[in-house]
């Protein structure tokens, strides 16, 4: 299984566009064959001290059942798209992407 963690960095006037458009393609992912987590999620205020928050950061939690998926997903039609519609809003992305030991 493989386990990504992205953190899109985006501009402060595109945070909620970029959330709408993130949400509306969220059913076509996960009906990708290999999909098996697929969401949004922004920091969580606490009174923990080592927490770092970015008001204007998405970060995306995703479960693949290989590799291969992930790979196939990354050129799928409606994740072009996706990409084009969010480009100017996108300041910086970060990604992980991770295996279980």
């Amino acid at each position: 299984m493989i386990n990504v963690i992205a953190s899109i960095k985006v501009t402060p006037s595109g945070l909620d566009a970029f959330v709408n458009i993130f949400k509306s393609n969220i059913p076509n992912v996960l009906n990708e064959e290999g999909c098996l987590e697929y969401s949004a999620t922004v920091d969580f205020k606490s009174d923990i001290p080592i927490q770092a928050l970015d008001p204007n950061v998405v970060t995306i939690i995703e479960k693949w059942e290989s590799f291969s998926h992930l790979q196939a997903h990354l050129t799928a039609p409606h994740m072009l798209e996706y990409k084009s519609k969010v480009e100017d809003m996108v300041e910086s992305i970060s990604l992980k992407i991770l295996e279980e030991v």
